[in-house]
């Protein structure tokens, strides 16, 4: 594999967030093409734009994508616009020499012109570099407030799938899913329980999880509905 200059800026990938780990049925089509889009197979265009609401995963499938890279020998960077804006145009410098980038929140630059004009011209370097770039949004192309032409114009010229959420059984099943990846036993009542019961926000559900698990190893205990009514402090009038 391709080395990379460690950046400050480098997202470090959770172990957990992988393709096999997203469970979202209709979104099976999107994980396919991403895949192929990464190995390269009979895909022309050099950018991927995935777009959907909030806490559909998307930031999960930029993490497996670039897990995914890595396991096919390729060099891939995970960028978050929600940390980029806050710096300097010129961390880009050089990113295009990298075999896929992965960008996330596009939509949190809408109101940046200096960063729009950047994320274009590093879309031209990677095209130039005949490198791949994969992008998420919050909306389509057409709806993005995105007020360069030019990049709207990048986003829509490649390939765009929307990333539809998962409905209860599937945030049941990735719960489970990423319970056993910690060793932990989420039973079929403990994890409808989660999902009935708190918010079924799956960024939350995760956090949730974490703090489920910190709980579980402290006090010796498995995860049953008594432990997470008793951790989370969940009265039975709720």
């Amino acid at each position: 594999m391709k080395q990379v200059a460690q950046l400050p800026l480098m997202v470090q990938l959770p172990d957990d967030e992988t393709f096999e780990s997203y469970k979202g049925s209709d979104n099976a089509k999107v994980i396919s093409l991403l895949k192929s889009f990464i190995k390269q197979e009979n895909i022309s265009p050099h950018g991927f734009y995935i777009f959907g609401g909030p806490s559909v995963g998307k930031s999960h499938l930029l993490h497996a994508c670039s897990s995914f890279a890595a396991q096919q020998g390729k060099s891939s960077v995970c960028l978050s616009c929600a940390e980029l804006i806050s710096l300097s145009v010129e961390v880009l410098e050089g990113l295009e020499k990298i075999d896929f980038i992965c960008l996330d929140d596009v939509h949190l630059i809408a109101g940046n012109k200096q960063w729009q004009q950047a994320i274009f011209d590093l879309y031209n370097r990677v095209l130039e570099q005949n490198n791949f770039i994969v992008i998420t949004g919050n909306e389509s192309v057409q709806k993005l407030t995105i007020s360069l032409p030019d990049l709207v114009s990048r986003l829509a010229w490649g390939l765009i799938e929307q990333v539809r959420s998962l409905d209860d059984s599937e945030k049941a099943s990735t719960l489970q899913y990423r319970a056993a990846q910690r060793g932990l036993i989420l039973s079929d009542e403990a994890a409808k329980f989660l999902v009935n019961r708190l918010s079924r926000d799956m960024g939350s559900l995760i956090k949730t999880l974490d703090t489920l698990d910190k709980a579980s190893i402290q006090e010796q205990r498995k995860i049953t509905i008594p432990f997470i009514k008793d951790v989370l402090d969940i009265h039975s009038s709720q």
